[in-house]
């Protein structure tokens, strides 16, 4: 019934490979079937101007695809500026990854997300959240190891998956030629534990009930395992 052959609750192929590149404090290439986002973290020994002297570290994100990411080409956003979109899901990469940080742990310095789409085939935003986490968990070994934070600021895992209705049938991990069909889409970001940090749902055609939510939420629990496993291959 979908596109790809899978089965309603089968999640596409997953793969993390870290160590991407030479000079970021940690690094990964996340692929989600034909998704790739490129994930770095850097770190900086300084916070926002609102947090200094609070004691309290920052993680915060960017995100953009490159211009051949799509199936036809895009203008690149640094010569035009970024559109509502992307700024949406940078935000949202950022509040995902600090609910899986104790601040105070992390003390008063920042670290920076990078997630760049090499290629999109839906999900990107979820992609980048897996990923980011595990650039990040990879950053704070770095610091662990030079004895620069003495406890592990890193509380839980965190990760994002997109379910949906596609054809009148709930599904995990959309790709994109379900995804612009859905009548339902949402992503679904949550912690190692099962805990949620943020839904986002939407009805692009007919409305959902309350019933169908609940079946979406069981595909993205299902989902998350799968995603948590390949974060603590990569970071093994």
């Amino acid at each position: 019934m979908r596109p790809s052959g899978r089965k309603l609750d089968e999640m596409r192929p997953i793969s993390i490979e870290v160590g991407i590149t030479k000079h970021a404090e940690g690094s990964c290439l996340i692929k989600c079937g034909d998704t790739h986002v490129l994930c770095t973290a850097s770190l900086e020994e300084r916070v926002p101007p609102f947090l200094k002297n609070t004691g309290l570290g920052w993680v915060t994100a960017e995100y953009g695809m490159l211009p051949r990411a799509t199936h036809t080409r895009m203008r690149r956003e640094a010569k035009n500026g970024q559109s509502g979109r992307t700024q949406e899901i940078q935000r949202l990469i950022g509040r995902a990854l600090r609910a899986g940080v104790d601040r105070v742990a992390l003390g008063e310095r920042q670290i920076s997300i990078d997630c760049d789409v090499i290629q999109a085939d839906g999900g990107t935003r979820c992609a980048s959240i897996t990923g980011g986490w595990v650039a990040l968990r990879l950053a704070v070994n770095k610091l662990m190891k030079a004895g620069d934070i003495v406890t592990d600021p890193m509380v839980d895992h965190v990760a994002a998956v997109s379910c949906g209705l596609y054809a009148g049938q709930p599904v995990l991990d959309l790709d994109y030629p379900e995804d612009s069909e859905a009548g339902v889409d949402g992503n679904f970001v949550l912690t190692g534990s099962g805990r949620l940090i943020e839904v986002q749902m939407s009805a692009e055609g007919a409305t959902f009930s309350r019933g169908e939510m609940d079946e979406l939420l069981d595909l993205a629990d299902k989902g998350m395992k799968d995603l948590v496993a390949a974060q603590k291959a990569a970071v093994a």
